[in-house]
């Protein structure tokens, strides 16, 4: 099996725009509201969804610590809806992606995000399940529940990506 190296590279909104979308405060549209007590940084991600019966789902995902060295054997997506992460304590993770060739995966791309940065993976966009870095980690996920299924995982069977350092 063939061993490649994965380089990571720091999030940011244009990188990472044929994924999804960077949910942070910096350069967001803010309005007031609640008398003017309150700031809310609008609409920060597309939550896409579709199929029988969908619907949004708010949850908690608690995602196990990850140290390098990191192997990528699989990547995940999900057909029917987007799925945002939002880390809930100011730890930094690991958004891995591939654009699509020809309904598998391509050569995966490793994100470094900060701990107030999160990530909405658009719909069918291919991606490795959570990677925690400093500890066990809590994320409230927005995604898609309703009818179908919305999971499709792809393994990597001749080749594997290794996250060597961060």
């Amino acid at each position: 099996m063939e061993i490649l190296s994965l380089n990571v590279t720091p999030l940011t909104r244009a990188a990472f725009t044929p994924y999804g979308d960077v949910i942070e405060t910096a350069g967001a549209q803010i309005r007031l509201i609640n008398g003017g007590t309150t700031q809310r940084f609008h609409d920060l991600a597309k939550v896409d969804v579709t199929g029988p019966r969908a619907r949004v789902l708010v949850n908690i995902f608690r995602g196990q610590s990850f140290a390098p060295p990191i192997d990528i054997k699989m990547l995940e997506r999900h057909p029917f809806g987007s799925q945002a992460f939002m880390p809930l304590q100011n730890r930094r993770y690991l958004a891995v992606v591939a654009e699509d060739e020809g309904g598998r995966p391509g050569s995966p791309v490793a994100f470094l995000c900060q701990g107030n940065q999160g990530v909405n993976y658009a719909r069918n966009a291919w991606h490795h399940p959570l990677i925690s870095l400093e500890a066990e980690s809590d994320f409230v996920v927005v995604d898609r529940g309703g009818e179908g299924t919305n999971l499709e995982e792809f393994f990597f069977e001749d080749r594997l990506y290794r996250i060597g350092s961060i």
